[in-house]
């Protein structure tokens, strides 16, 4: 197999298309086995998780009707920071996934579950779900990868509105929900496609509204019953609304970019995946996420999105599992001769901060330190194509 052009020896070169389906049957494996031992613990952890953030945010707002006093002000607010991470992260987006679906319980079902986001759980599950975790980190293909605004590999086409990616990124941190929901509607696309004559729409507009509608939703909750319930402590209350829903945009951000971003994560061309078998499948997988070391809260808080490899090669596995399946999957990875990409959450933040910062500029004004990885099972589909994809994107 030939080197990948304008870039080092593709560390992946080594297996042979035999070892990659080789790769997917044990990975397969691993998940059969997961499947069949969920069970009673499985579902007494998600209950016991839902029962204590529900408790959490009762227990912060009744604090923050006395949040004219500083104290309370700082409890409730901390409170309410956490309980809305928890109910995003741990919850919502791992419910959404259908990890437990297999309960069979109506209240905790992908189908009916409404999370505390901007973005409507149905819109979000397509993106997300669908798209998302089906094209992990191909350009075009893979909305998440850097939401449309931003530059996220070298053979994108420099243009100086990149320059100002690394304020995009930080704004569009502090209004994370807010950019994820207009990412869902596809706006970009439809803009597009009306400029074509060919968008449909109504069903744009049916879409709209229920974001409008969720947006006004929780803006009343946070931002106009919960403060007025507060009487003297209004303002406060408010104000405590505010900071809890930008530390919850904030931290989720982070945790997206830590996962996706670092690098050492690869992106893939249009044309690298046709014909993509199951084993190549996860491969992609393997190379297009990074995980987060730590402790049992952070794995908790980032709704186990510490461990993105493990997450974006088995999604619709229960998230507490993914702790557990972690060290076969790192077996893999040596077996293989893969990298594991993973570090602490200050490393992997710093390290997509700084591929945020470098990408927004010139080719070869800031030097890459790592290797840009492609399955060498696509390389010989990826080759042809660079050029024409280089000069579209």
């Amino acid at each position: 197999m030939t080197a990948i052009q304008n870039k080092p020896v593709d560390p992946t070169a080594h297996l042979s298309d035999e070892d990659v389906e080789a790769l997917g049957r044990e990975l397969d494996a691993i998940r059969d086995s997961v499947l069949a031992d969920r069970g009673a613990r499985d579902a007494a952890y998600i209950r016991k998780v839902i029962d204590v953030q529900r408790k959490l945010e009762l227990a912060s707002r009744g604090v923050l009707l006395l949040s004219l006093f500083p104290p309370a002000w700082v409890a409730g607010t901390v409170g309410l920071s956490i309980s809305k991470i928890l109910e995003n992260m741990e919850i919502g987006h791992n419910v959404m996934h259908g990890q437990w679906d297999w309960m069979r319980d109506p209240k905790v079902h992908s189908t009916t579950w409404e999370w505390d986001n901007a973005s409507p759980a149905d819109m979000w599950k397509h993106s997300h779900n669908e798209l998302h975790h089906t094209y992990t980190n191909v350009l075009g293909r893979d909305n998440d990868l850097g939401y449309g605004i931003m530059r996220v590999d070298e053979d994108q086409r420099w243009m100086p509105f990149y320059l100002a990616q690394p304020l995009w990124n930080l704004l569009n941190a502090c209004v994370f929900e807010y950019g994820i929901a207009a990412y869902d509607l596809e706006i970009g696309k439809h803009l597009k496609a009306k400029k074509r004559g060919t968008a449909d729409v109504a069903a744009f507009q049916a879409q709209l509204r229920n974001v409008l509608q969720k947006v006004k939703k929780q803006a009343t909750r946070d931002y106009l019953v919960h403060p007025l319930l507060s009487g003297p402590s209004a303002l406060p209350t408010l104000g405590a609304n505010v900071t809890a829903n930008l530390v919850r945009n904030l931290w989720t951000h982070s945790v997206i970019m830590c996962g996706h971003f670092p690098e050492g994560v690869e992106t893939f061309t249009k044309t690298s995946i046709e014909g993509e078998t199951r084993g190549q499948w996860y491969l992609r997988q393997m190379l297009g996420a990074a995980n987060i070391s730590g402790g049992e809260a952070l794995h908790l808080m980032t709704g186990n999105l510490s461990f993105q490899v493990e997450h974006h090669l088995f999604p619709d596995l229960p998230s507490n599992r993914y702790k557990e399946i972690a060290p076969q999957v790192q077996d893999v990875f040596a077996r293989y001769g893969l990298t594991y990409v993973t570090g602490s959450m200050p490393k992997q933040l710093a390290s997509a901060w700084g591929k945020v910062v470098r990408l927004s500029l010139p080719n070869g004004f800031l030097s890459r330190r790592t290797a840009k990885a492609v399955p060498v099972a696509l390389v010989q589909r990826v080759r042809p194509a660079r050029a024409e994809e280089r000069a579209a994107a």
